[in-house]
């Protein structure tokens, strides 16, 4: 209930941010899968403005898939950031980290991440 309620008030601009610092993903991959411009991202960060719902909920997909990926990496921060910037044979060939721009990839990825921890090499 606690993620249903942050994500009905929206989370800040600087959560996108403090994602970027965690995944090591670029600043501006997460700005164009939430459709924002770097300006308007400065000016809404500035301002302590929120993320609309379906924005707060799509960046709280991404740390909860980030948390479960380290979860399953044992807390190896850097063998799981080589993991989602290597190509993957289970994502055609294509880094895990190219799949953060929908809610689909993020899915997907979840689900390689899944057959990971369940002994399946993916």
């Amino acid at each position: 209930m606690e993620k249903i309620e942050l994500i009905r008030k929206g989370l800040s601009y600087a959560a996108i941010e403090s994602l970027n610092e965690q995944t090591k993903v670029p600043l501006n991959h997460f700005l164009n899968s939430l459709e924002i411009t770097q300006n308007t991202y400065a000016k809404k960060k500035r301002t302590k403005a929120v993320l609309s719902q379906r924005k707060s909920e799509f960046v709280m997909e991404l740390v909860e898939l980030f948390d479960y990926g380290l979860r399953v990496f044992n807390y190896e921060e850097k063998k799981f950031q080589r993991w989602l910037q290597k190509p993957n044979i289970t994502l055609n060939d294509l880094s895990p980290h190219s799949f953060f721009d929908t809610t689909a990839g993020i899915s997907e990825v979840r689900k390689v991440l899944n057959r990971i921890e369940n002994g399946n090499m993916a």
